[in-house]
């Protein structure tokens, strides 16, 4: 019997939690986005481009996610990706017939080759140390990979200065040269391979340009051929005034570049004994590299906007403009132009230029192909929403040439949105929405139910007669209700928690399911656009761009900070939200913007616009925001501070004035501060407005740090929601009741000379601390995932230095689990949740602490959040390697005992502490979903008190519920309701059969006693 206790806790701990992680569920109750981040624009080495494998075509782009991906071209769904890790940027990938390569790190410290068609990674080789790395701007500036067309051998440049021979296949390296200055003078930025030499071609410092420099190099030995300064080449910027041109036609590579406006070129030469010359034409500005150097052809860019097709042949290299685009870009009537180029299936090149028509707002295309001859041109228009999808950014076209005279082109377009469309001529074939990759902030918003939706527009305004009348009407589905009624209760038909929750047709509106797993979900993301998305499907429901309002005349940006949820369905309207950004012009100017928005249409609150606008805001403070904070209650309301710490309020009604001056005495909050280049956290509260002046932040206390001691960030507590219980009862009976202080946060700092991290727990009205806590940093510095949840402090960090203790010394990733509990111990009791700070009771508590070790990096965590607070909390983390999954509050339970436990802690259902938390794969709610780099978690009730809802999001979006207790309140999926009300029946039917039996058997025992 003594066993007894630990076989039930061992039970309970392999049940816990097992809801909706079958096999079955994946899909239904749950969905994953996979995205690829925005493409990059810009060098040919980094931007989208088509790639052709045989007969097989790609999308070939790296990503401002840090992605290398292939697309596929007839309807956009991944092929395949690779995740580079943050700290590893890619600079540019470089293309073979059949084998990628890229660079990564400072100065492309890494190599790496992947097979095209599915993405195989093939080599990874370390070329230098990333310490050792020369930084560029731009990033790709110092970089290139060629490949030798004639074996395995590829040849690498990197840092600017050094060239490394390298085998694609087993990574040898042949030979590695380095520049004698090591890139302190000279950069070289391309390789060039002939069968003689190659090319290392870069420029030179001077005082007031540059000089192109070009260094031969043997390729088998590696060993310099010769080296020369270029010294009468005077370039200005060598990103766009110097390339390399080579081709079939050409004997020798030629160099080209400008100089004040007119085109010189030289022939390379492994003694580099050629002289500069020049070529005909003059007034360009720029040399456009679109990935035909490798044909002889370039775009150059004259004075006035116009692109010029360049092309050089010829024993004599001479040039020739084989195309010269009409009308003048920079007009009013058409945006300026982009040009991009691309070969056809037999190898043959095309040229286009793209750019937005003002007077037909249609975007336009131009194409040229030299081989078709001087009709050889087309062009077409196609219905780009730039209201929608923002302006073109960057352009690539797969052109096709299926009979002598037709001329069709599919043109890929990367949006300043984060809009990746395809279009076939003037047809749209597929738009990807990749600035999900980016979001800023989210939040999930309840929507009403159908009826609720349907009646609410007109119960407010409609008397008693005309709602008497429409109820007298609503009493013709009386029948059919109670038919389905009937039904239901016979055959069982409800609706399940293990079905999806998708309106089965879209035209019948977006309305809640009956357990409330269907919400809204609005994003704001940092390219400028808001999305509403389905929670059940992860289908976007709307989508709006934010307009600049003044700043559309100079340009410029809009950076969401903080969005609340200002209307519930429970005030008896739709849904509303507020997201708080900063307008960034162009001229430097930063406003603070309020964007009011109807969460289930997209539409502006404060103006009669449609979805197909932009979504312009509200200007609230003119300057930056210093942080903002939302008040829940009967008036909600935005609370916003400028730089003057002045308050300002959204809405700014009477309604919410008088709110503000009767709860502004009991506001506090936090603010960090720099003084002297030292952060630091100050204490603030309202001070009330006098003389027409708006109220005003005063500080109140500070927080007392040790010197060399930095505030990294301020971490307010997870949201508040209702509380079940505020005490745990114990196995003896007893009570341990919950430190519920509403004000405190926790805190995050560093001491850089220490390499150590501090953990604050702070009281924001006067500054007490809490607990406060000390880790060593690791290589990175503080890393400190952190939530503060009604009585719960969970954090995680990594562990690098552990003499002794309860984990055994062993370095690697911990979670510590810490609840405060009221008073000195049980049944001590002090109302924590309505004591002022200044109570002398305030801070009278107790905590309990245990550290745990686990297996796995995480990048984020959130606590569960359900209806009314009856069930568990359990936390949600995502791990670095692209897992989100949970950890059950039983595992992080404080008060596990290090030993068998007895029967009053077994009738707790505590289990005895183990350091090792195991990474058990029934954890994992992402199931085989590799959901990539998470950034932040976001939980939300359901109608179903037993129900969490989760969305994830970061590279990747993922949705989907956990029942932390289990569904109590449903019942299960097994449950046979036809067999219950047959044997209720037939026990019914048999009692009304044997009654009159049983009656008359008691009155004949009754003549005969």
């Amino acid at each position: 019997m003594r066993r007894f206790p630990s076989v039930l806790s061992t039970l309970f701990w392999l049940c816990l939690g097992t809801y909706a992680l079958h096999e079955s569920d994946v899909g239904v109750v749950d969905w994953h986005k996979e995205l690829i981040g925005v493409p990059l624009s810009g060098p040919v080495s980094a931007a989208p481009s088509f790639h052709r494998v045989g007969n097989e075509t790609l999308i070939l782009s790296a990503t401002s996610s840090n992605v290398l991906a292939a697309l596929e071209p007839e309807n956009g769904s991944i092929r395949w990706r690779y995740l580079f890790n943050p700290e590893d940027r890619i600079a540019g990938y470089y293309k073979n017939e059949s084998v990628i390569a890229t660079l990564s790190g400072p100065g492309g410290a890494t190599l790496r080759t992947f097979r095209a068609l599915n993405g195989q990674l093939l080599l990874e080789k370390r070329l230098h140390l990333p310490a050792s790395g020369a930084l560029s701007e731009p990033f790709h500036f110092g970089k290139d990979v060629i490949f030798s067309p004639n074996s395995d051998q590829l040849y690498v440049l990197t840092n600017g200065c050094s060239i490394s021979a390298i085998n694609s296949i087993t990574g040898e390296l042949t030979w590695h040269w380095e520049a004698p200055d090591q890139g302190s003078l000279i950069i070289h930025n391309k390789l060039v391979l002939t069968n003689d030499a190659l090319y290392a071609v870069g420029f030179a410092k001077s005082l007031v340009s540059y000089t192109l420099h070009i260094t031969s190099i043997n390729p088998q030995t590696g060993k310099i051929i010769e080296a020369s300064n270029i010294g009468t080449a005077s370039i200005v910027d060598p990103l766009t005034e110097l390339t390399v041109v080579t081709s079939l036609d050409l004997p020798k590579p030629i160099a080209l570049w400008l100089e004040q406006g007119s085109l010189r070129h030289l022939a390379l030469t492994p003694t580099l004994r050629e002289k500069p010359k020049p070529l005909k034409g003059s007034g360009y500005t720029r040399i456009e590299d679109v990935g035909m150097a490798h044909q002889g052809q370039v775009v150059l860019v004259r004075r006035n906007g116009l692109g010029v097709v360049l092309k050089v042949e010829g024993d004599k290299f001479t040039s020739k403009a084989t195309w010269e685009f009409e009308e003048l870009p920079f007009s009013k009537e058409n945006s300026d132009s982009l040009y991009a180029a691309g070969l056809d299936g037999s190898g043959r090149p095309y040229f286009s230029r793209i750019f937005w028509a003002h007077t037909i707002q249609r975007g336009a295309v131009d194409v040229f192909a030299e081989h078709i001859g001087l009709g050889g041109a087309s062009s077409f228009v196609f219905p780009f929403e730039t209201k929608k999808h923002g302006v073109i950014t960057s352009a690539a076209i797969s052109p096709d040439n299926p009979s002598e005279w037709i001329l069709r082109s599919d043109v890929l377009l990367v949006t300043s949105t984060g809009s990746v469309q395809m279009w076939r001529q003037d047809s749209l074939l597929w738009t990807r929405e990749e600035a999900l990759s980016g979001i800023s902030v989210a939040e999930l918003v309840e929507i009403p139910e159908k009826v609720a939706s349907e009646t609410s527009s007109t119960e407010n305004s409609e008397g008693y007669l005309s709602r008497l009348t429409r109820h007298i009407a609503d009493t013709q589905n009386l029948p059919l209700y109670l038919t389905n009624f009937a039904k239901r209760f016979a055959t069982g038909s409800y609706a399940s928690v293990v079905t999806s929750t998708a309106g089965d047709n879209t035209t019948e509106g977006l309305y809640r399911d009956a357990f409330g797993f269907r919400q809204v979900i609005v994003a704001a993301t940092l390219f400028g656009k808001v999305y509403g998305i389905d929670s059940s499907n992860g289908q976007i429901l709307w989508s709006r761009v934010f307009g600049l309002g003044w700043a559309d005349e100079v340009g410029g940006v809009v950076i969401p900070l903080k969005i609340y949820t200002i209307k519930t369905v429970s005030d008896g309207t739709e849904p509303e939200v507020v997201i708080v950004g900063q307008r960034r012009a162009e001229n430097s100017l930063v406003d603070t913007v309020v964007f009011h928005i109807n969460a289930m249409t997209g539409l502006n609150v404060n103006e009669q616009t449609t979805t197909e606008d932009l979504l312009y805001g509200q200007d609230v403070i003119a300057g930056p925001v210093v942080e903002s904070y939302f008040l829940t209650g009967e008036t909600k309301m935005a609370i916003l501070l400028d730089e003057y710490l002045q308050v300002y309020l959204y809405p700014d009604t009477p309604e919410t004035r008088k709110t503000f001056e009767e709860l502004a005495p009991t506001m506090s909050f936090p603010l960090r501060s720099n003084t002297d280049g030292i952060r630091r956290v100050l204490g603030h509260q309202i001070s009330p407005s006098k003389d027409n002046f708006k109220p005003l932040a005063i500080p109140t206390w500070s927080l007392s740090l040790a010197p060399g001691e930095d505030v990294q960030s301020i971490v307010p507590p997870a949201s508040r929601g209702p509380i079940a219980s505020l005490g745990k009862v114990v196995g003896n009976r007893t009570t341990l009741y919950k430190y519920l202080n509403p004000r405190l946060f926790t805190v995050l700092t560093a001491t850089p000379s220490k390499s150590q991290c501090g953990i604050y727990v702070v009281d924001s009205m006067k500054g007490a601390i809490v607990y406060h806590a000390e880790v060593k940093a690791n290589l990175r510095g503080c890393d400190i995932k952190i939530t503060l949840v009604d009585n719960w402090l969970v954090y995680h960090y990594y562990e690098g230095e552990v003499p002794d203790g309860s984990v055994g010394g062993s370095k690697g990733y911990r979670i510590v689990s810490v609840e405060f509990y009221e008073g000195q111990g049980v049944d001590d009791k002090t109302k924590s949740s309505e004591l002022s700070a200044f109570s002398d009771d305030a801070f009278n508590f107790h905590a309990h602490e245990q550290t745990y070790i686990v297996p796995y990096a995480i990048t984020t965590l959130a606590a569960t959040t359900t209806r009314f607070g009856i069930s568990n909390r359990d936390i949600i983390v995502a791990t670095k390697d692209n897992k989100i999954q949970y950890i059950s509050k039983m595992f992080l339970n404080p008060r596990r005992p290090n030993r068998k436990p007895n029967a009053e802690e077994a009738e707790e259902f505590l289990i005895e502490y183990d350091s090792l938390l195991p990474n058990d794969p029934r954890r994992v709610l992402s199931h085989n979903y590799k959901v990539a780099h998470v950034q932040k978690i976001i939980t939300s009730p359901a109608l179903l008190e037993s129900t969490s809802l989760i969305f994830a999001y970061g590279l990747d979006l993922f949705m989907t519920r956990l029942a932390p207790s289990n569904t109590f309140d449903v019942l299960s999926e097994n449950f046979n309701k036809a067999q219950l009300v047959l044997t209720v029946g037939g026990l019914a039917i048999a009692i009304l059969i044997t009654r009159p039996m049983v009656n008359k058997k008691r009155l004949r025992e009754k003549w005969y006693q």
